[in-house]
């Protein structure tokens, strides 16, 4: 058994700072520990899978990231590992509970994944090794760990049993609330345009130095045709993780950053909405372009023809939340949300459909991550 405070210390010196998850009993001493500890920085998370996004999204910007998760929650990261980390060539330290692990008598939703969890992560491709016992295993376990993630640029996972660290007591306070931000109504019932004319008029209005994540699927395919910039990044599959990693890259960056959402991509993670009104990064805007369909699989309809994502932004501690349905009154919404402090979230009606054909990004994922990553920190 060993001390949070031993483990955060060595993992300090290494440069991981950054800790983002969603708790664990297992976890209870270290999560606390990290959340005591004024040379750290916590970020709960909504889902595993979220929590891969915005260490992603740190990782662009700089920092070295630590993802706490339990066993059970593993299986909400298979997506964004398989389809985010991998063709990005990002990595994390994982700390994965052993929830329902060899001679443990747990409840019974642990006892399947606690007989895989080892073997779920050689699936994923994901070297792992035991989170250390003793001190003095502290230090070569997490050499280890930064080794393989520097050498294939993937994840490194630590599996924790109980009992691994010593009781940790929260001293810290509950999050207050604050003031409701903002909601601007710019709509006009004109003629709603195609995704492809949103995006044009962003790149008109968007700072120089504005970093661009774009969502997956047609999204990022336009943009790259409209225009590729090295401060641009293409997510090819990692559903709904578009927000978290701009939440990530906000945090750390310090550069304006710009979130080009979908309604299923949104409605996908929307818990990514309480993260970011709670986290309130000041440079954020979060641009959601909703046609109601899944335009890059044939135009099925999605289930936001009900929703109001700027009330839920809204509701959710976004600073400002803007509705539009035409080119003029994106580019009011673009003109506040780039002069007043955020997060602010711009929901726009767009129509489906897109040009003909469409190409895809010419550069590989690594390639587009690295480049973000250099363009930030040179």
């Amino acid at each position: 058994m060993i001390q949070a405070e031993n483990f955060l210390h060595q993992a300090r010196q290494r440069g991981f700072d950054f800790y983002t998850g969603v708790p664990c009993s297992f976890l209870t001493p270290l999560i606390n520990r990290v959340i005591n500890d004024p040379d750290c920085t916590y970020v709960g998370a909504t889902s595993e899978g979220e929590a891969l996004g915005i260490a992603a999204g740190a990782w662009l910007a700089g920092r070295q990231s630590v993802v706490l998760c339990q066993n059970s929650g593993l299986g909400n990261t298979v997506n964004p590992i398989t389809s985010l980390n991998h063709p990005f060539r990002i990595p994390a330290l994982l700390i994965v509970t052993w929830r329902g692990g060899p001679e443990i008598q747990d409840e019974p939703q642990h006892a399947l994944m606690g007989d895989i969890t080892p073997r779920l992560l050689e699936l994923m491709g994901i070297a792992h090794r035991p989170f250390p016992k003793h001190d003095r295993d502290i230090a070569p376990v997490l050499d280890q760990a930064l080794a393989g993630m520097q050498a294939n640029g993937l994840p490194f996972a630590l599996i924790m049993e109980k009992g691994d660290v010593q009781n940790e007591t929260l001293s810290a306070t509950p999050m207050a609330p604050r003031a409701r931000g903002k909601l601007h109504d710019h709509r006009s019932q004109a003629v709603i345009p195609r995704r492809e004319e949103a995006l044009a008029a962003l790149l008109k209005r968007i700072p120089q130095p504005a970093l661009v994540i774009a969502t997956t699927g047609k999204t990022g395919r336009e943009l790259f045709t409209l225009a590729d910039r090295p401060q641009h990044l293409y997510q090819v599959g990692s559903m709904g993780c578009a927000s978290a990693m701009g939440l990530g890259l906000a945090l750390h960056s310090g550069r304006a950053v710009v979130v080009i959402d979908g309604d299923g991509a949104a409605l996908m993670k929307l818990g990514n909405l309480a993260t970011i009104g709670a986290c309130a990064p000041r440079a954020l805007v979060h641009l959601l372009l909703d046609n109601g369909v899944h335009d890059s699989t044939g135009g099925q309809p999605t289930v936001a023809v009900n929703v109001d994502f700027a009330a839920a932004a809204i509701a959710g501690g976004y600073a400002v939340a803007h509705r539009c349905d035409d080119i003029p009154g994106l580019n009011k919404a673009l003109n506040c949300a780039f002069e007043q402090p955020g997060p602010q979230l711009i929901h726009m009606r767009i129509r489906p459909g897109s040009r003909e054909p469409l190409g895809r990004p010419a550069i590989p994922p690594d390639q587009v991550a690295r480049r973000l990553r250099e363009f930030i920190t040179t």
